[in-house]
């Protein structure tokens, strides 16, 4: 059999220095003995990342993982949509067809699924809670909130849902005001997705307190309080990315309950200012390296084919993680 044609994958996005994928990736291809390169591209404005998706219509490049900020405005550079992605609205996967089309696919949504799964079925149902402060609402898969309104955020809605929460509410930074949050092209996404949306939490120098937006705020407040599932879906703590401590001052920590479990999509540091906090309370978190795993999977068998050797792109994410904290 002949050998098969070195292609070219890659990850774009902005900033991607901090990426593990080029290690993933390229074990997995190692694995397979198959001669593909993958390299990380940082594309930082639109026009950049339309040229990258021409690149793939010539031929150039073969596929791509696409990170943040580009997941929303991927869905309008393409040729096809997959349901996949067609459904929540995000893509995080390029494809190239024979005829050179690009089909963009959402992995993430089922990566962390399963992830939210796992991290659940660890959790005791209801918890230990001898105030009663939660009563009926600390059931299982009742209340999940999601900080953040980008592409991580739209998959962690319909991962919720895929599991059975009844209520999700999303809140985010740039939701300075009940308008500014209804004027969003995310905030009205994420309303389509059947999430409750909120002005961020804390006021900051340019929210606007109306009589709804201190209303809301005041709504979320208490629905992060009875919440079984709360999910930090922003680059908030991530290498490179802004600062966790804003994440970590709106969530109610002193209320929560004791069975409500904590999911970080940053793997980069792997623990973060939100999940230090969750941890030294004793609550059940986790950070996004298996969501990150997960995807890349379903990335590796969309582009060859073949089955994804898992554990190997596990073990090859683990240790450029190690060697990009110095082993700590």
């Amino acid at each position: 059999m002949s050998n098969p044609e070195r292609r070219m994958f890659g990850l774009v996005g902005h900033p991607v220095g901090h990426s593990v994928s080029p290690a993933m990736h390229s074990a997995a291809f190692r694995a397979h003995h198959l001669p593909h390169i993958y390299s990380a591209f940082d594309v930082p404005t639109g026009a950049e990342l339309a040229r990258f998706v021409s690149d793939i219509r010539n031929g150039l490049i073969a596929g791509a993982n696409v990170t943040i900020p580009h997941k929303r405005a991927i869905m309008s550079m393409v040729d096809d949509v997959d349901s996949s992605a067609a459904e929540v609205g995000v893509a995080n996967v390029l494809c190239a067809t024979e005829t050179r089309r690009v089909t963009a696919h959402n992995t993430d949504v089922l990566a962390l699924r399963d992830e939210l799964a796992q991290l659940l079925r660890s959790a005791p149902p209801g918890g230990d809670d001898p105030a009663g402060r939660h009563g009926a609402l600390s059931s299982t898969r009742q209340r999940a909130v999601i900080i953040g309104a980008g592409g991580a955020a739209f998959a962690a809605i319909a991962a919720c849902k895929m599991l059975g929460y009844h209520l999700i509410s999303v809140t985010t930074r740039s939701w300075t005001s009940t308008e500014a949050m209804l004027e969003s092209p995310a905030g009205q996404r994420a309303s389509e997705l059947g999430a409750l949306t909120a002005p961020w939490p804390i006021p900051t120098e340019r929210s606007i307190s109306s009589k709804s937006s201190v209303a809301l705020r005041l709504n979320w407040s208490e629905f992060a309080v009875a919440a079984d599932l709360i999910i930090q879906a922003t680059s908030a703590g991530m290498l490179g990315g802004p600062p966790g401590e804003e994440i970590t001052s709106i969530i109610p920590w002193d209320s929560l309950s004791p069975s409500a479990c904590l999911y970080d999509v940053v793997y980069n540091p792997p623990v973060t200012p939100f999940l230090r906090i969750a941890r030294e309370r004793g609550l059940r978190a986790s950070d996004g390296l298996g969501m990150l795993v997960g995807q890349a999977a379903q990335s590796f068998t969309l582009w060859t084919g073949l089955p994804a050797p898992v554990e190997v792109m596990r073990a090859a994410a683990e240790d450029s993680l190690r060697k990009a904290t110095g082993g700590r």
